[in-house]
């Protein structure tokens, strides 16, 4: 017997879900999201920019992770920096590829009022794949694919098929469909962008590269519920920590008959725990401004400069002599001498008990 998918069932494109149980889950995220943006007012706007460059590259580098494809981090985040103007201690020349990837994801977010059109998504599509090429096979760039499409698991010759996406000539008429719901759906909430993932990711129009287009496509969804192009929360980052259940989910949800309530409990679940990531890493940046907001008049040598940024933006080592003399370079009299300064300006302090190998504390309120 053949197997029947999602898109087999009489109601495609039209998916059902339990509202009340949806709903109620999406007003508690409505109530983790509010409380997140209103922190970001606390920060100002450099603040803010520095946090949405480092979601950002988290998006952009797990989304290529779920695929099992490593970017260089130091590249995407230069590359989104450059992008959002943001200054950095640290540059790396980011490749064309580089570009081009940030470049579609920014795009999704940042112009997030502009429809979304073939053409885009063709010039997405190019973007991701510059030589035409996955892997070592050449696929079909910037047009919806000519062949059929599995999507397996396991070594060649005794594959697991998880999904047969629909035939190729059944993709345009799909995709049509798709585009006019998305650009003309009024509703603008977060379970638009689970069932727009699902959706598209259902129809599988491209050759390669449809589960990073899919989850640009749900981010932009998810800056047009929010009206605002800031991200401060990486889904892809979340997804990539719970891949497994991620491709389960969305493997039971396609071989339904059209409920989707289950995958779009488990989305916002999971959005919910991006977002308490996020404030987690906000707190590391609230400490931060807030560190140097009480320092402004104050005169650091760049090494302490350097070395103080390094532990306001978490290093997780212990701010010892030794430790201070490794990050900056420095010999261990000239950290002795740098970290005594310090001290004696209220900057850091000794941790109370300790002889040898004293442990500093950075004191964030004067």
């Amino acid at each position: 017997m053949m197997q029947k998918y999602i898109y087999h069932s009489t109601n495609w494109p039209t998916f059902i879900w339990d509202k009340n149980l949806i709903m109620e889950r999406q007003s508690a995220i409505n109530k983790m999201a509010g409380h997140l943006f209103g922190r970001l007012h606390d920060i100002g706007l450099d603040a803010q920019l520095q946090t949405m460059t480092q979601m950002v590259t988290d998006n952009v580098v797990d989304s290529y992770s779920i695929e099992g494809i490593a970017l260089d981090v130091a590249q995407v985040r230069s590359s989104v920096a450059r992008r959002l103007g943001v200054e950095q201690m640290v540059q790396t020349e980011p490749s064309h590829y580089i570009d081009g990837i940030v470049e579609m994801m920014l795009d999704a977010t940042t112009n997030y009022l502009t429809p979304l059109t073939e053409d885009r998504l063709f010039g997405w599509h190019s973007a991701l794949f510059p030589n035409t090429r996955s892997g070592i096979q050449g696929i079909d760039v910037g047009r919806y694919r000519q062949r059929g499409m599995d999507v397996v698991s396991g070594m060649l010759g005794r594959e697991k098929v998880h999904y047969h996406a629909p035939e190729p000539d059944a993709v345009p008429a799909m995709m049509h469909q798709f585009l006019n719901w998305f650009n003309g759906n009024t509703t603008k909430d977060y379970i638009r962008s689970a069932v727009a993932h699902l959706h598209f990711v259902s129809i599988h129009p491209f050759d390669d590269g449809n589960g990073r287009i899919a989850r640009a496509i749900s981010d932009m969804a998810l800056s047009q519920a929010d009206n605002s192009p800031m991200r401060y929360f990486s889904m892809s980052t979340q997804v990539n920590r719970e891949k497994k259940r991620y491709n389960s989910i969305l493997e039971h949800t396609q071989r339904s008959d059209g409920d989707i309530t289950e995958w779009i409990d488990w989305y916002l679940g999971c959005m919910g725990r991006a977002i308490e990531s996020a404030e987690k890493s906000l707190s590391l940046i609230l400490r931060k401004s807030i560190f140097w907001q009480n320092h402004t008049s104050d005169s650091f040598s760049p090494r302490q400069h350097t070395v103080l940024n390094i532990y306001l933006d978490g290093y997780d080592g212990k701010l010892t002599v030794k430790n201070y003399a490794k990050l900056a370079e420095v010999s261990t009299d000239t950290a002795i001498r740098d970290i005594h300064e310090l001290a004696a300006r209220g900057i850091v302090k000794a941790k109370e008990g300790m002889m040898r190998n004293v442990e500093y504390e950075i004191i964030i309120n004067k």
